[in-house]
């Protein structure tokens, strides 16, 4: 099989939202939804998909602060690790603390979460569009981030977990680093050196790539 896959950044942190599909002018699953909806729109338009489903690597409001509105508009399921429902939950609150407690009069919009999520379980594999995603529960950058496997093809939607030549923060609420980096131990680095790394914010890279050159894996 080879794999529609194509990304645009949106949003004020220059998010990465993928698309993943088997072939054009089908079935689609959309990862990661910043609070842009014409940018995912025109993303799904450019590769003529309609989306079947919506994953969330983590519920900062990058990522997930547009879920609501994707979900509304394609009446899908939008899928978010329970240890996350809390962040999800309180969107006005992440875009406080992101402007120092006062919200810009330019910053407006619908950032409200979906009313219901279905909750991605560590380990299973998720079924959508025709393609398998692997669950693989990553805690440190949040509690509930995800990262999602598609092993037939090796590629990993790293979220904000893997970065190129970086590694995701842990200073913002229910980041910790001890559980971040565990998490690239036991789940991120067991992967096949050749596996494709796409992550949530700037360019793609390899597993082998970060294992040898990112400052914060060479000695793990």
């Amino acid at each position: 099989m080879t794999l529609v896959v194509d990304s645009r950044s949106l949003w004020l942190a220059e998010t990465n939202c993928y698309v993943i599909a088997p072939e054009r002018g089908g079935p689609c699953v959309v990862i990661d939804a910043p609070p842009d909806l014409e940018g995912v729109a025109a993303l799904l338009a450019a590769n003529d998909l309609f989306p079947q489903a919506l994953l969330l690597t983590h519920a900062h409001i990058d990522h997930a602060g547009g879920a609501g509105r994707v979900a509304d508009q394609w009446k899908i399921n939008a899928y978010l690790h329970p240890d996350d429902e809390w962040l999800a939950a309180e969107p006005m609150a992440q875009l406080r603390s992101l402007f120092g407690g006062t919200l810009p009069e330019w910053l407006n919009g619908d950032f409200d979460p979906p009313e219901t999520w279905v909750s991605p379980e560590d380990g299973v594999t998720l079924q959508l569009a025709g393609i398998d995603f692997g669950v693989l529960h990553t805690p440190g950058h949040t509690p509930g981030h995800c990262c999602f496997h598609v092993a037939d093809e090796g590629l990993l939607f790293s979220g904000d977990q893997l970065f190129a030549g970086s590694i995701g923060r842990t200073d913002l609420p229910g980041g910790d680093y001890a559980a971040l980096m565990q998490s690239m131990q036991q789940r991120v680095l067991t992967l096949d050196d050749a596996t494709a790394v796409l992550p949530g914010h700037g360019p793609a890279t390899t597993i082998s790539r970060e294992r040898l050159t990112n400052p914060f894996l060479v000695d793990l």
